[in-house]
């Protein structure tokens, strides 16, 4: 255990030139250091750091651990600390979601007991008091009251401690005491904290005190609850919007929360994705900038303001129009907004940038802005987002961007278009935030795994990412093929030589609107499904980094390596005949070769997915040809292994699901035991240490740069030692009852839910609650009798008392945070669902070319006026421990 801090002797926070402790017993370590007397005038801040013999480095939480409390004449101070984990429960109490809205009171009015010429200060937190409660201390000896309960020590709160200072130099040593709760308004003590007695081995002297931080009070720490709600800002529907749910919208949906009891506003990622001016545009993990604001939610009437509220009247029909559709237009609603932005740029732009507060928000955000807006005025000058296609700056260079984006630039106009638009979205999102925190909601945000290969930060920084790979997900009961996302991969190399500075700005810029925030895809920094660039189907995909099967494994577990077999895709004319039919005579005339081993080889112009993508796209019947495109995607991933990129054939990795190809059907039974047994030591075991490693050398410096609170989407192919690392670092899990991580179970049990947890019935991802129900009955009918544990036969449809009682299960799980889709939520009534479950999907991960559109079929102005469903709705939280 190694102790660092902000001064020259604990090493200026360098964990390399860390004061090194001694361990002592059981219970304590310890050392001995002289400070200068120069640095006992400032306030020192410190933490203990672990080190391994690896010397890999865990620290303790928080950055509030201080000595500030000194004497002309001190020339000892004693620090007794407790190592704060990051896993503790507590400390999520402390993050801006709590401390700025959740828990926000004000500081309780009792002096507490401060003795001038004290020997020692107790430091202790306690997130979780009631209104009117303190923190009292008592113990055996005469300065602690001995014991008493009906006069103990009361604490003050100063910041986020409970502070106690006692003269303690006429009592005998060990002290033992204990924490406990005492009511200023009823004068009466509450209660112990739970635990033995703590003791104090520390003695007294004139010269010198003590400090103890004695970590948090022993009270139940799991009490606390909160439900809330999920929903795009896109999707959501009022009658001053324009087609679109926009950032004045949030205000409100906070209104209705509050109304339904809810805390919590949870939205899908906010940021631009402007790359193509396309429907396929509206995919909101695909972000051109993971900075940048996007101008689909920007209201323009509260642009234009009174001044130039003329501008939008010609607008008003075209509104209705858009308004009354049933889904979001986001083409025709993205022609309008960015037509009408550019027109009242015209007219008040140049005003816009004379405020103070506009001059403060370029300043802080100038890191990212002025790239931003670069990009944006090159993407319209040429007509495309992939820099590579431009004519000039294909590559990024600062000083021609800063000349670019000058003042005095002759283009400055254009550029300071895209700066006008991301100041009135900023002031608009943070108007509805600054509103959410007023009521008493908190805003959870999302942070997407991955940037668009055609934006901003690629063109800023390709060092920054692996352009040749692509991000997926492997085969799960979305798709078969798996999934693939597009976006090149980190390379986390090169981002810790910047201490993960990127990262640490995107937090930043997060935290301004946020105070909590979903990581979309946690496990992504375990390790990522990386896709070669020529593959078009997650299913070519494999894990990166991760540790490869070396060729003498083979050989060791009795496998004869066969490269041709094993790496080559299988193609003979049985497996033709399995995929394609009657077919396969024109496959094989068209797209195969034949070999020397009894079978066929892909001719060179078809041998990737993507060469095959690319034929059939010129082809004049494409639609015609999808089955045949397919199969020749199926014959060129009917592989068993991967040769890994520079090994010169020494090292491999296993494609996934190799039991469900012809490759591996058609070897010798004991051939695919061999390699089945291989193949889950692969996957299920060799890897575990390798990516805990890998995350945390990464996660646990990404959330010490937040103090949002941080959730996790563990879902998928979960390695062993994520809920490990996700636990030690106090990262809500997150659980859904169709989808349990348990393979051995059906379903997920709400009431199983680990504390440190968010628990929700569907996601944006999935089908509905209503539109699951009748997707498969027979598990419909088992989720029926056996987790609802209702006798007979299932309802064909999602009765309202059905949504109600899975709504219900959630309420009352244990987890901290309960967060339902609005459409679940709705689900509860007959009047106010949809007709359709089918119409309520927001995004199918099968479909790569989703249209992400839904949008509320209400109004939020008519939801709010449903008092009879939303007290009704407040009553279920409120009698659930969530109110």
């Amino acid at each position: 255990m190694w102790l660092t801090g902000d001064t020259d002797e604990l090493g200026n926070n360098d964990p390399a030139k860390a004061f090194p402790l001694t361990y002592m017993n059981d219970e304590f370590w310890e050392g001995f250091l002289e400070i200068k007397k120069k640095e006992l005038h400032k306030c020192i801040t410190y933490k203990y750091i672990v080190k391994n013999e690896s010397n890999e480095l865990l620290y303790e939480w928080g950055k509030d651990r201080q000595i500030d409390e000194f004497k002309k004449d001190l020339e000892e101070i004693q620090l007794v600390d407790t190592w704060n984990h990051a896993g503790e429960y507590e400390n999520a109490f402390y993050s801006a979601a709590f401390k700025k809205v959740l828990l926000k009171r004000p500081h309780s009015k009792n002096k507490g007991l401060s003795v001038k010429n004290f020997t020692h200060l107790f430091k202790v937190k306690a997130p979780l008091l009631k209104k009117n409660e303190v923190v009292c201390l008592t113990g055996n000896c005469e300065r602690m009251n001995d014991w008493s309960e009906h006069k103990p020590v009361l604490l003050v709160k100063e910041g986020d401690w409970w502070k106690a200072s006692l003269d303690l130099s006429d009592s005998a040593f060990p002290v033992a005491y204990k924490y406990g709760v005492y009511n200023i308004k009823e004068k009466n003590f509450s209660g112990y904290e739970q635990g033995n007695n703590r003791l104090l081995y520390s003695d007294a002297g004139k010269k010198k005190v003590t400090i103890a931080h004695d970590g948090f009070v022993h009270l139940p720490n799991n009490t606390w609850k909160g439900s809330g709600v999920a929903i795009p800002v896109f999707s959501l529907r009022s009658k001053n919007s324009f087609g679109v749910g926009e950032f004045a919208d949030i205000k409100l949906l906070v209104d209705w929360a509050k109304m339904a009891g809810l805390k919590l506003i949870q939205l899908l990622p906010i940021n631009n994705t402007m790359a193509t001016f396309s429907w396929m545009d509206s995919y909101p993990y695909s972000a051109i900038s993971a900075f940048a604001l996007h101008p689909l939610y920007i209201n323009l009437a509260k642009v234009a303001g009174k001044d130039y509220a003329e501008q939008l009247i010609s607008l008003k029909t075209k509104q209705k129009q858009l308004n009354e559709l049933p889904v979001v237009d986001y083409e025709e609603v993205m022609k309008l907004k960015f037509s009408v932005l550019k027109e009242l740029y015209e007219v008040m732009g140049e005003e816009s940038f004379e405020s103070d507060d506009y001059k403060h928000f370029f300043k802080q955000n100038k890191h990212w802005l002025e790239s931003f807006a670069a990009f944006c005025y090159f993407r319209e000058k040429y007509q495309t987002s992939n820099y590579e296609e431009w004519k000039s700056n294909g590559i990024y260079d600062k000083t021609e961007i800063d000349k670019l984006t000058s003042p005095k630039s002759p283009v400055y106009k254009q550029i300071g278009f895209y700066y006008f638009n991301q100041y009135h979205l900023h002031l608009q999102l943070k108007e509805a935030v600054d509103y959410a925190h007023k009521k008493g909601v908190v805003l959870k945000g999302d942070l997407p795994i991955g940037i668009s290969r055609k934006s901003c930060d690629a063109w800023v920084a390709p060092e920054l990412y692996n352009m040749c790979w692509q991000a997926g997900a492997p085969p799960d009961d979305f798709t078969a093929v798996g999934q693939n996302w597009g976006f090149p991969t980190y390379n986390w190399k090169q981002m810790q030589k910047s201490d993960f500075a990127w990262w640490k700005q995107r937090f930043e810029q997060l935290s301004n609107y946020f105070d909590a925030f979903r990581i979309d895809h946690i496990l992504g920094f375990f390790r990522i499904w990386s896709i070669p660039a020529n593959a078009v189907q997650g299913i070519l995909g494999r894990f990166d980094p991760c540790l490869p099967v070396h060729i003498n494994e083979f050989g060791e577990n009795g496998i004869w390596f066969d490269y041709q077999r094993y790496c080559r895709p299988y193609i003979t004319d049985e497996v033709l005949l399995e995929i394609f039919g009657d077919r396969s005579g024109y496959v094989k005339d068209k797209f195969l070769v034949a070999n020397n081993f009894g079978g066929y080889d892909l001719e060179m112009e078809f041998e990737s997915q993507k060469q095959v993508e690319e034929y059939f796209a010129t082809t004049d019947k494409p639609e015609e040809n999808e089955p045949l495109k397919l199969g020749l995607f199926d014959l060129i991933s009917n592989v068993i292994l991967f040769e890994e990129n520079g090994s010169q054939g020494e090292e491999f990795h296993f494609r996934i699901a190799i039991e469900k190809t012809s490759s591996f059907r058609n070897l010798a039974p004991p051939i695919q035991e061999k390699l089945k047994a291989l193949y889950d030591n692969y996957f299920y075991r060799r890897q575990d240490d390798f990516w805990f490693k890998e995350a945390m050398n990464k996660l646990p410096q990404l959330k010490a740069a937040t103090n949002m609170l941080v959730c996790g989407e563990d879902l998928g192919m979960v390695p062993h030692c994520v809920p490990e690392v996700m636990q030690q670092l106090g990262i809500l899990s997150l659980e859904i009852q169709r989808m349990p991580k348990d393979p051995k179970t059906e379903f997920f049990n709400p009431k199983d839910a680990p504390y440190l947890s968010v628990i929700t019935p569907s996601t944006h991802d999935m089908s509905t609650i209503r539109d699951w129900w009748e997707e498969n009955p027979g598990k419909t009918q088992h989720f029926y009798n056996h987790v609802l544990g209702q006798w007979g036969a299932a309802p064909q449809y999602c009765e309202s008392w059905v949504s109600r009682a899975i709504i219900l299960q959630h309420l009352y799980s244990p987890a901290m945070w309960s967060i339902f889709q609005l459409q679940d939520i709705l689900g509860m009534s007959e009047t106010l669902r949809r007709e359709n479950p089918k119409e309520e999907r927001i995004n199918n991960p099968a479909n790569p070319k989703n249209y992400w559109q839904y949008r509320m079929h209400i109004s939020l102005e008519d939801l709010i006026k449903e008092k009879e469903f939303n007290d009704e709705l407040k009553d279920y939280v409120i009698q659930s421990g969530r109110g």
